[in-house]
């Protein structure tokens, strides 16, 4: 079985390698770690075959490497949604407490909260779930400050990275599966008043650029 650090490194490399080659500068400052650290794990992780590098180009996950990083991802995932619908946690709450878990459950008890959980296609922020055969579903989505004024829209994910955010968003009602239409959209960055639930809100515009929307038909 694979240390918590190393997971923890194949799973940081899969997150920021969207666009391409990750540097040792970014991994250092998402892990808030070291460069001299980076460096020497990924020099192990090169050896273990979990990534392809190069010292003046940067790290990619190899095909095993980014099979692992799914399966942390799933087993994260699957985790969050069962802390907060079977265990009644808050969405600000579910992401460190999975961390924590992720390490250490096994694939068969993985299947067993998949089982329970009615075989789940998206944790409760919004992400998709990969599947156990590491396919990792792409939806369309867009931020809600991008919408036009007079459009029916889905709130597909939340931007998770700040939990005061999430326990606002939850509390405001603004979570997964909630349908808006968006009415107004003030000028110069300002507020963007939509409708929901036959009544008006009133959303700053740096949360509704948490908030990523399915456009409705």
């Amino acid at each position: 079985m694979l240390s918590q650090s190393v997971q923890d490194y194949v799973k940081t490399i899969y997150k920021l390698q969207v666009d391409g080659l990750v540097s040792t500068t970014d991994i250092s400052r998402e892990m808030k770690v070291s460069g001299a650290s980076v460096t020497g794990m990924i020099k192990r992780l090169a050896e273990m075959k979990l990534v392809h590098y190069s010292s003046y180009k940067g790290v990619k996950l190899s095909e095993t490497g980014e099979k692992i990083a799914l399966e942390i991802i799933r087993h994260h995932r699957l985790l969050e949604l069962y802390l907060k619908e079977e265990l009644g946690f808050s969405l600000d709450k579910v992401h460190d407490e999975a961390c924590r878990l992720e390490h250490y459950i096994s694939e068969e008890f993985a299947e067993k909260i998949t089982d329970i959980l009615g075989d789940p296609k998206f944790d409760p922020h919004g992400h998709p779930i990969p599947t156990k055969d590491g396919m990792l579903p792409h939806y369309d989505e867009l931020m809600l400050t991008d919408v036009e004024e007079n459009t029916k829209v889905l709130i597909r994910r939340l931007g998770d990275s700040d939990p005061k955010l999430l326990e606002y968003l939850e509390k405001s009602g603004l979570t997964p599966g909630v349908e808006l239409t968006v009415v107004e959209k003030g000028p110069f960055n300002g507020p963007i008043t939509v409708l929901k639930n036959d009544y008006q809100k009133i959303i700053g515009h740096e949360v509704a650029m948490n908030l990523f929307v399915e456009v409705k038909d």
